[in-house]
Order: C-alpha cells, then structure tokens, then sequence
C-alpha cells in the first residue's frame, strides 16, 4: 500500500454507495475501546503463525494509555485491530460504541475519518506533497473546513511541533524525525476523539520528543482525546495513565499509573 493509499484508509470518510449496514451499540458505549478476545494469524509457509492470542481489555474516553513489550510481541498489530485498520482472526473490538465488526471497509473508513487519528512508525507522508499540505490532507478528506482554514490550522500545528519553518518542504527534504513530528501535526489536525499513535518519538532527540509528549499530554488532558501509543520508551510509558505489556501476543501485565480513568 502507498502512502496516499494508506493515508486515505486510516482517514477516508466516503460513505458507501448502499444502505448503512447496521451499527450495533452495546453498554459498552461509555468506553472509548472495547477489546475481546482478539487473535490475529498468519500463514507462514504452511504452518499458522498466532501473533495475538486472546488480547481483552477496555479503555475508557479520556484516557492516556501505553502498549510496551519487546519486538515482535504483537504491539504494532495489536494497534492497527484497535483502530479497524486490520480485521482479527477472532474476536471483537468496538470503538466509541461501534463494532468494528458489523461493519464494511467503506464505514470503517468513515468511522475513522470521523474519530481517529493515527501515527505510523513508517510516517506514510505523501512524497508528493509538501508538509503543509501532508497535514491538510485529512481535513481535505473530511470536507469540514475551506481551504483557507485547513492551511491556517495546518500551519499552527506544524509551529507547535517545532516546523513552523519547513511547511514548504517535501518529505525527501526533511530528516526521519521531522518527517515524524508531520505525521504527528497530521495525527493532531481532525480533533481526534482517540488518537493512536507507534513509536511517537522514536526518531526524535530529547528536546523535542519531551515537546511531542508534553503536546500528547494537552492533547489529552484539554482536548479530552483517548490516547493509546506503542514505545519502547520507559520514561514516556511512566508518563502515561496505564501501561499494557504484551509478550508473546499476550497481556502479561496491566499497570494502573495513578487513579485516572484508564
């Protein structure tokens, strides 16, 4: 998948030419995700690979939550069944009330459009467009503001994270880690209800991972936006809510930082 093509199904919101399919809304719907029993496998060579095994938890809005475990324990996955970018093997996972489940890729996409913001460890920037117009893009999609607003807003975010210099600049122009704070300005830009974010600074220098964290954190606590993040990063998941650890594809600790809602 290209990054245009990747970008547009982390935030389409074209509706489905057909009747809606039926959303099904659970007592559940008090929780920003809702997480049963989740599998995910592969086929490698003829032998089935299980890279999430029987994965349950709920996360409540407003929380500030971190996903850690060693490479290969199932935490990238784990994050794109979370946010519908993925489908599981088994079980179920509901967003803001939504099975993800009942629905077709159209509505998936236009739920996302509508709630999610997401962070790739890989960026997926448009190579073709410049900064500014990578953090557009998602406003684009959503038709919610004119041209005008959308670049205002895109301007004021990529000043917030340290790039208020480099709008005009191309992906290709730009080092690994402000390529990264693009994708975060991007992740920003909707308002997102839940924002879902790999490695946030992985590829960022002190200061500027502390200033990436410290915009997570008003994201969080003044915009009242769900944060779930994956690091390898113990300083940053000390600075969360709740830290789940994985190993294996399976939760073996749950840690509750203080007495948030998480």
């Amino acid at each position: 998948m290209d990054a245009r093509s990747a970008l547009q199904a982390a935030t389409s919101t074209t509706a489905a030419p057909h009747s809606p399919c039926p959303i099904r809304r659970t007592s559940d719907c008090q929780r920003m995700l809702v997480a049963r029993g989740l599998t995910k496998e592969y086929l490698s060579g003829s032998q089935p690979l299980t890279v999430l095994r029987d994965v349950t938890f709920d996360v409540p809005a407003g929380a500030f939550v971190s996903i850690v475990g060693p490479s290969g324990s199932g935490k990238t996955t784990l994050l794109g069944l979370l946010a519908g970018l993925d489908t599981p093997s088994r079980g179920t996972v509901s967003l803001d009330g939504v099975d993800f489940g009942v629905l077709d890729e159209d509505r998936r996409a236009k739920l996302r459009g509508e709630k999610v913001g997401f962070v790739f460890q890989s960026f997926q920037l448009i190579p073709t467009l410049t900064a500014l117009e990578n953090v557009q893009v998602p406003l684009e999609l959503a038709g919610r503001v004119n041209v005008r607003e959308a670049a205002s807003r895109a301007r004021d975010l990529l000043g917030r994270v340290g790039l208020g210099d480099r709008v005009h600049h191309f992906p290709q122009q730009l080092s690994g880690g402000e390529q990264q704070r693009v994708a975060l300005a991007r992740a920003f830009v909707n308002d997102p209800r839940i924002l879902f974010a790999d490695e946030p600074t992985g590829n960022l220098d002190g200061a500027t991972g502390e200033r990436i964290v410290e915009l997570l954190q008003e994201l969080n606590r003044e915009r009242g936006c769900t944060i779930v993040l994956v690091t390898h990063d113990a300083s940053l998941a000390a600075r969360t809510q709740r830290t789940i650890r994985l190993r294996d594809g399976v939760i073996v600790e749950d840690i509750r930082h203080d007495q948030s809602p998480a």
